[in-house]
């Protein structure tokens, strides 16, 4: 059976910038949602399995060292200020485990995989909860969860990065697989196209 391609919507810059300004002093849990969407995408859309699991110990020179746990592909990237500016608001919290984010903190023992999996899971769930009231507050009527911070890279992007520096950003064992993602936002060529045979 072949399954239909599903359609990856990513945020516009505007749209980045309104959950970036967006006052959310009055729902601690909301700012933390907006928190951990954010942290994502300033990593070229990590993804939240990544996430929750990083420690204080990968940040090392204003260098943020992981291994992704999809494929366990290692390398790091530079800490962006405004990614900083997130880290900054969880260094007086609890440093159980070293984990930066609370979520997993709550665990005794990170290698037992399948509870950690299973906070993961529900981790995602509370979030993307929480981010569906972000995107109200925020005016924005795209889907908001924590995969759409991947696609949002992703379309942002797509015109400025050449697919070989995306490759390496995503972690990506196979440069085709990059092309293929990269396909879902790459459309001022093919709106290029249609509008010299059809005009404005």
């Amino acid at each position: 059976i072949k399954f239909p391609d599903s359609v990856k919507i990513g945020l516009i810059p505007d749209e980045v910038k309104l959950i970036e300004e967006l006052d959310l002093s009055d729902n601690v849990y909301f700012h933390h949602a907006r928190n951990i969407w954010l942290f994502s995408f300033y990593f070229a859309g990590v993804r939240i399995s990544d996430v929750l699991r990083m420690k204080w110990s990968d940040l090392q020179n204003d260098r943020l060292y992981y291994a992704m746990g999809k494929n366990l592909k290692a390398g790091s990237l530079k800490v962006p200020d405004k990614a900083l500016k997130i880290i900054d608001q969880y260094r007086a919290d609890e440093k159980k485990n070293d984990l930066i984010f609370p979520e997993l903190k709550v665990l005794d023992d990170l290698n037992d995989t399948y509870n950690v999996q299973r906070k993961i899971s529900y981790a995602v769930k509370r979030i993307n909860k929480a981010l569906i009231e972000v995107a109200k507050r925020a005016n924005i009527t795209k889907p908001l969860t924590m995969h759409i911070s991947r696609h949002t890279f992703g379309n942002i992007s797509s015109e400025k990065i050449p697919v070989q520096m995306l490759q390496k950003l995503y972690r990506h064992s196979n440069i085709t697989t990059t092309i293929g993602y990269q396909a879902n936002f790459s459309n001022k060529t093919v709106d290029d196209a249609l509008e010299a045979v059809i005009g404005n």
